[in-house]
């Protein structure tokens, strides 16, 4: 299997205070969401040729307990299905005490990067 993990040490930036989708200071929801994405973008990049990236195409993603601004969240992404250009990933993150921050599922397609901005 195709499998990388991503490290975040979270900083009042990352908080749900600070992105807006939330009043307190820990770990926001969205700044997780992208930890789990940046890990499935590593564990596809051997996977792409010349030319190539992925896009995300759908997040399912169960955010279960905070994490304080100073902690550290490791997120591990692993390949579980491939259908052609169609990726599918199991996303589970930690913290720095072993307990489980969020797990989910994330869906990433492989596209052409030249051809898919040229859409825009």
């Amino acid at each position: 299997m195709t499998s990388a993990q991503t490290t975040l040490h979270v900083t009042p930036a990352d908080t749900a205070e600070a992105l807006g989708s939330g009043d307190l200071p820990v770990l926001g929801t969205p700044r997780l969401i992208a930890l789990a994405e940046q890990a499935t973008v590593a564990a596809a990049a051997g996977l792409l040729a010349d030319g190539q990236t992925t896009v995300g195409t759908r997040v399912r993603f169960d955010h279960l307990y905070p994490t304080r601004v100073g902690g550290t969240v490791t997120a591990a992404a692993e390949l579980t299905h491939r259908d052609d250009r169609l990726l599918r990933f199991t996303v589970a993150a930690h913290d720095g005490d072993g307990r489980l921050v969020g797990e989910g599922e994330i869906t990433r397609v492989i596209v052409d990067a030249k051809r898919f901005m040229a859409k825009l």
